[in-house]
């Protein structure tokens, strides 16, 4: 057996994602969910509830959390780590409220958080503090025991989530025909969100033109397109795109699309494309839809190959660097010198996120930062 690992002072993980519907009926009260407060009509909602109506309904992003959780428990077994781990999502069930209530009622006091994005912005961190604060003030109401929750911090540059994209990306190469694959180019593709987003993402230092959101991606591109490069022989041309726009056209989001950029470089006779999801955890709807599906079709009708590589998903070496950063996270907690582990330029992220990271348009409470309510 090996030696037990210590995750003092913590006593459970929660594995906290965005949730997807299960079928034809879920799809209109999950797009709901998601879009509260916004006033948008039903017949309109269907009508963007299309493509997963396209997919019998499914989305796949729950049936991946189950597999990650499995791989998540199976690596915490296999090296020692006693560490409970728990599944809530944001918008459909598993909903977090009920699986933290479920938390407390096992006695779990002393919470990590790993979210299912990987990069900072609004709506793949501070979102996520925001329903962790939603959640603790249903179970203050109802008189519980709060438990500490505290959140891992952004993995983009870790070892165990470039490792599999690089990969990923060398298969996809490989597939091409062999008279198109050296004059691949490389589209790193990431969900748009608006530029008022990217520009106030992570820490106030950081912002600025695309913020830590642009900056962290295209990090990740370097790191990966350097590796292709090292390991082939060949240094492919790249560029991060965008996909999965959403909002009032009239509202500036970041560019260029991932068709848009297809068509342009098609025009500019690049002989095929390798799309690179390195926004994404794993092949959820947006990744289904917005690649394989109308980019992929974009591709068809210009003649021009296309490959899309995987996402981590439960890649066992994500599982170990979940447990690695939960480690490093326990330790540091428990006052210890750690070097954290990080690839590329800038660093390993920040454990707590300070005053001012990734703002709201309208302020509300954020669990698991240094404004947090529930220290």
């Amino acid at each position: 057996m090996p030696d037990a690992l210590d995750a003092t002072p913590y006593d459970a993980l929660l594995l906290l994602s965005f949730g997807g519907p299960e079928g034809p009926d879920d799809v209109v009260p999950f797009l709901e969910n998601v879009t509260r407060g916004r006033g948008i009509p039903k017949e309109r909602l269907k009508e963007v509830g299309k493509h997963y109506f396209q997919f019998g309904g499914v989305s796949p992003i729950n049936g991946q959390n189950r597999a990650l959780l499995k791989a998540l428990r199976e690596d915490f077994a296999g090296h020692g780590l006693d560490l409970p781990v728990y599944w809530g999502n944001r918008n459909w069930a598993p909903y977090l409220t009920d699986t933290l209530r479920e938390m407390v009622a096992d006695g779990r006091r002393r919470i990590l958080v790993l979210a299912t994005s990987a990069y900072a912005s609004y709506s793949g961190c501070r979102q996520y503090r925001e329903n962790l604060a939603d959640a603790l003030a249903a179970l203050k109401a109802e008189g519980l025991e709060l438990p500490k929750i505290d959140k891992l911090r952004h993995y983009f540059n870790h070892p165990g989530f470039v490792e599999p994209m690089i990969d990923g990306v060398l298969r996809s190469l490989a597939d091409l025909p062999e008279d198109v694959r050296d004059g691949a180019h490389i589209a790193f593709s990431t969900h748009s969100i608006p530029t008022a987003a990217a520009d106030t993402s992570g820490p106030v230092a950081a912002h600025g033109e695309g913020g830590a959101y642009v900056e962290e991606h295209l990090d990740v591109a370097q790191l990966i397109a350097d590796a292709v490069r090292e390991r082939t022989g060949v240094d492919h041309p790249w560029r991060l795109v965008y996909q999965s726009r959403s909002g009032a056209p009239h509202i500036p989001w970041l560019e260029p699309d991932i068709c848009d950029h297809l068509q342009e470089r098609h025009a500019a006779g690049v002989p095929a494309v390798v799309m690179a999801p390195i926004g994404f955890v794993s092949d959820h709807m947006e990744v289904l839809y917005d690649l394989d599906t109308e980019a992929t079709a974009k591709a068809g009708e210009l003649g021009l190959p296309v490959r899309r590589s995987a996402t981590v998903g439960a890649d066992p070496r994500f599982a170990a660097a979940v447990r690695e950063l939960i480690l490093e996270r326990a330790a540091t907690e428990r006052g210890q010198d750690i070097t954290p582990c990080a690839l590329g330029t800038l660093g390993a992220s920040h454990h707590v996120c300070p005053v001012g990271c990734c703002p709201s348009r309208a302020p509300r409470p954020a669990a698991a930062g240094a404004d947090s309510p529930y220290a």
